[in-house]
């Protein structure tokens, strides 16, 4: 626990030092800017959606910069020699970028729609989703070298995991997108707007973290393949 405590002092501070809380802050104030001035909407509809696009960046793209960051200076390199468990370098990442997609998407929440959210939902919706999106993020970057040559890949990512969002506006009526992983934290989050049968909060929480424990271990292994293997040759 010390090492992990550590790691994810590490990480907040790399964050900070490559302007990734400024960027979320500059982007909060013209949401807030954009949420507060615009006419009727519906948001009980909206929001779950809204809030389900917003964590793309933080989670799925910032972990990708992270990795490609450390990978440019070196400084994975020399992290893949010490002590440090690829569980621990992986839930690091997971955790500090959760926390602070939570802080960004409350305010934009709060912002658009006031106090009278479910917090329940919504704190376990974003929560796993962005535990989804790091990871699935981090199983994607692992394998690359440089922005060049993850920003293609990536983009048919997003589209892949953008699937639930079809069956969300009724474009694809199938009970198959249920089976998708990130169909789960959706629905959660569409529990905090408006009520949702019991059988989907069951779903919801069990199958979004049976897929976060999928994808730690997918993760892992990629640490070990594309990160371990790879510097141990040079």
């Amino acid at each position: 626990m010390h090492r992990l405590a550590a790691t994810l002092k590490l990480d907040l501070r790399l964050q900070l030092r490559n302007g990734f809380y400024y960027a979320v802050a500059f982007v909060l104030a013209c949401w807030f800017v954009l949420l507060t001035r615009l006419p009727t909407v519906d948001w009980d509809y909206v929001l779950p959606v809204f809030v389900f696009g917003n964590l793309v960046m933080v989670n799925f793209y910032f972990v990708a910069g992270l990795v490609l960051l450390e990978k440019a200076e070196g400084s994975l390199e020399a992290q893949v020699v010490t002590p440090l468990a690829s569980w621990e370098y992986l839930v690091s990442k997971t955790v500090s970028l959760t926390a602070l997609s939570l802080v960004e998407q409350i305010i934009i929440v709060w912002s658009a729609y006031g106090m009278g959210f479910g917090g329940g939902p919504l704190f376990s919706g974003i929560v796993l989703a962005a535990f989804l999106y790091t990871l699935t993020g981090f199983l994607l970057v692992a394998r690359y070298e440089s922005i060049n040559e993850y920003l293609f890949p990536s983009v048919l990512f997003t589209v892949a995991i953008s699937l639930p969002v079809v069956g969300y506006f009724g474009l694809w009526d199938t009970w198959l997108l249920y089976l998708h992983p990130f169909s789960a934290p959706l629905v959660l989050l569409t529990g905090a707007f408006r009520p949702i049968p019991p059988w989907q909060w069951v779903y919801g929480i069990l199958y979004s973290a049976a897929w976060t424990g999928l994808l730690l271990l997918a993760s892992r292994r990629a640490f070990d393949r594309f990160i371990v293997t790879q510097k141990g040759r040079h």
